[in-house]
């Protein structure tokens, strides 16, 4: 799925929103990934999935998940020779205690969740592991009788701790010491027993100096008479950390014997993570699945928008396998773009595997692409206006597009000139349409409204407006052409039926009656707006002669120059009252203001006085019939005068 329709499609804030129930850092990171699959059989079973899950929480919302990043580090780590530290092993337990727990949570399971309770089989029976580790690791240290040397070394640590500080307290308290202490206390400074000695005594206790204070008053001195106990006590500390070592290594070996059933495990873990986080997100929407088809069909009931939550209006759109585009029209902020958005949005989540806010029996198409063309996407630093950044956009679509494709059009043409904005809009309606692409485009123009309803396989839609509240409903009423409402709005609210009359007929070419009794105003205010004020300001010949004297003067045949393009050409016909000129440009005839030309070279200096600039103005055929009318009457022959 291309970037630009992810994004314009909010997929992101949905696949955060599913992310945000997963309970490992693993699972979060393959929702957030997700892409939509182009395989019906994958798709079925993924919303398949999410099903049983889903009846699985109406019993229990409490699923034993693990998480899995220390349990894939750990394997890293012993693979690399090294062996697993104690506090790993911690929960390395812990994850292997909730793998029994969830064998047997889904052992029950199997009559409501026939698929994905057969994935908890597929986890070994590591109990014999589990034992091993809890027979060797209590609360995050390695047990004293993981091994009998252990046990051994660390009785013996005991009773050698024991016996050196008898003798160092005795010391303490012996008159050979007492005169020298700074104080009768014992110390223990980087694992060593010490007496704390004034420092102006220092040589007379033997020992060795520890460590002193920060003021140099004191200076700690372990006595001659326990440094071989110290040694002693230090050697037998070695030793138990040698020994310690030995059954963490042999504790990683029996791990790593079970490395292939533990990775199964851990992908096991996974991905009951990913199913149960998007079935507690089709709870919090009150989703449904939609079935796929490939039949073109895209059939949604009561479909709603997951960001606008209880605000949705619900959205019932059906376009069956032979039709091809749907064209909304209807007034602005009436939820045309929603519309756009919610089926694009819905057909996303539908290929990642995720429920849909929908009445169950929703269907929609296998698309292998989706393509958008939402809000104005302008561009500050390639310096592109709003209209050609979504021209380019369109471009792109034009050129990938085909009958694998959702194509999303948001007020297609609009941005341009209105004349030439429908004509292209239409062209590029029925360009996708050759390609066979299936379209959901929203437009104010008229024009577009009768293509869909001539045009096979064109369907059009409006958007409901409540004309008593004025406001919008959000309903999307199919097989039905709206309008943008002004006139409606303008009545009841008061403007007067004659000028919305004459507005109608400007625009739509064809006359319409409005009624005064649609609207609440007093008729005497309806009456000042139409009347005619005797004394309005009039211009005067003389400002109209002043205003004919600012209109350059070009007579038949001047050669002048195109402003904007530095093009040159010959005088015709002109001016007319707005100060319009028709001029000779290449052999064809253009109208242009006085403003965009100016004098290059007066036809007095180009041709003599009894030119005929029928020569460069008349087609040769318009010069033949004109000579023989000249000469005698032809019977059923007759001169139009050519523009």
């Amino acid at each position: 799925m291309n970037q630009y329709a992810f994004q314009a499609l909010e997929c992101d804030w949905v696949l955060n929103e599913v992310a945000h129930y997963a309970l490992t850092s693993k699972g979060k990171e393959t929702i957030i990934s997700l892409e939509p699959s182009l395989h019906t059989k994958q798709i079925d079973r993924w919303l398949e999935e999410v099903s049983e899950a889903v009846q699985i929480l109406d019993i229990s919302s409490s699923v034993p998940i693990h998480s899995l990043d220390d349990v894939t580090g750990m394997l890293e780590y012993g693979k690399k020779g090294m062996f697993i530290r104690p506090d790993q092993f911690k929960k390395l337990v812990s994850f292997l205690d909730h793998c029994s727990k969830l064998k047997r949570f889904m052992k029950d399971k199997g009559y409501i969740a026939p698929t994905i309770a057969t994935y908890a089989d597929s986890i070994e029976d590591l109990s014999d592991l589990e034992a091993d580790i809890q027979s060797c690791i209590r609360h995050g240290q390695v047990d004293d009788y993981a091994s009998k040397e252990l046990a051994k070394l660390r009785k013996q640590i005991h009773a050698q701790l024991t016996k050196l500080k008898d003798k160092i307290h005795h010391l303490a308290k012996s008159k050979k010491l007492s005169t020298y202490l700074q104080e009768t206390v014992v110390a223990e400074k980087n694992g060593r027993f010490v007496v704390p000695i004034k420092s102006s005594y220092r040589t007379k206790v033997k020992g060795t100096v520890i460590d002193s204070s920060a003021s140099g008053a004191t200076v700690f001195i372990e006595p001659e008479e326990i440094t071989t106990m110290q040694e002693e006590l230090e050697m037998l500390r070695l030793a138990e950390e040698r020994e310690v070592e030995q059954v963490l290594y042999y504790l990683t070996a029996l791990v790593l014997e079970r490395e292939h059933e533990l990775s199964v495990a851990v992908e096991t873990m996974h991905q009951y993570d990913v199913i149960f986080a998007k079935a507690h997100y089709s709870k919090q929407l009150n989703a449904a699945p939609a079935t796929i088809n490939e039949d073109y069909t895209i059939d949604l009931k009561e479909a709603r928008h997951p960001l606008l939550g209880d605000q949705a209006v619900p959205l019932t759109v059906y376009l069956g396998s032979d039709q091809y585009a749907l064209v909304i029209t209807g007034p602005n902020t009436g939820g045309k773009t929603v519309t756009l958005k919610t089926i694009g949005l819905l057909t996303f989540m539908t290929q990642v595997g995720l429920h849909i806010p929908a009445e169950k029996g929703s269907s929609l198409h296998l698309f292998h692409d989706i393509f958008v063309d939402i809000g104005d996407g302008q561009s500050i630093t390639e310096n592109l206006s709003t209209f050609s950044s979504r021209l380019v956009n369109i471009i792109h679509i034009l050129q990938e597009a085909n009958d694998h494709s959702l194509v999303l059009l948001d007020e297609l043409g609009s941005g341009t000139d209105p004349t030439e904005g429908m004509g292209l809009a239409t062209a590029i309606l029925d360009q996708l349409y050759q390609k066979g692409s299936t379209i959901f485009a929203t437009t104010h123009y008229n024009e577009m409204k009768d293509f869909a309803e001539e045009k096979e396989g064109f369907l059009n839609g409006s958007m409901e407006f409540d004309l008593e509240t004025l406001r919008p409903t959000y309903r999307l009423l199919l097989d039905t052409t709206g309008k943008s409402q002004a006139f409606q709005i303008a009545l009841k609210l008061g403007m007067h039926p004659a000028i919305i009359e004459k507005a109608h007929s400007i625009s739509y070419k064809e006359d319409a009656s409005y009624s005064s009794a649609d609207t609440d105003t007093k008729q005497s205010d309806l009456a000042k707006q139409v009347a005619v004020n005797r004394y309005a300001r009039q211009s005067s010949t003389k400002e109209k002669a002043k205003l004919e004297d600012r209109i350059p003067h070009y007579d038949m045949g001047d050669n002048v120059t195109v402003l904007a393009t530095g093009e040159t050409g010959i005088v015709y016909k002109g001016p007319d009252k707005k100060g319009n000129y028709i001029v000779q440009i290449k052999g064809e005839k253009q109208t242009l203001n006085h403003k965009r030309i100016q004098l290059h070279i007066p036809a007095r200096d180009l041709y003599p006085d009894d030119y005929d600039f029928d020569i460069i103005f008349k087609s040769k055929e318009y010069r033949k019939v004109r000579k023989q009318l000249d000469r005698k009457h032809v019977e059923g022959v007759t001169l139009e005068e050519e523009d």
